[in-house]
């Protein structure tokens, strides 16, 4: 179960070429190391960067 305020952080963090607190510098997708939390992080900047359209039926 990932937080859904966690992830949004940090792929707002991707997105916006935001600095990684930890490690100084420009936070990476390959700085998530968890699973759950990375795919969660993957699907969120898919949908909000304009990559692709959100489908709802």
């Amino acid at each position: 179960m990932v937080n859904e305020v966690i992830v949004r952080i940090i792929a707002e963090r991707i997105i916006n070429k935001g600095i990684n607190p930890l490690r100084d510098r420009e936070f990476l997708l390959d700085d998530v190391t968890n699973p759950d939390y990375r795919k969660a992080v993957e699907d969120y900047i898919l949908v909000h960067s304009g990559v692709i359209e959100e489908v709802t039926q």
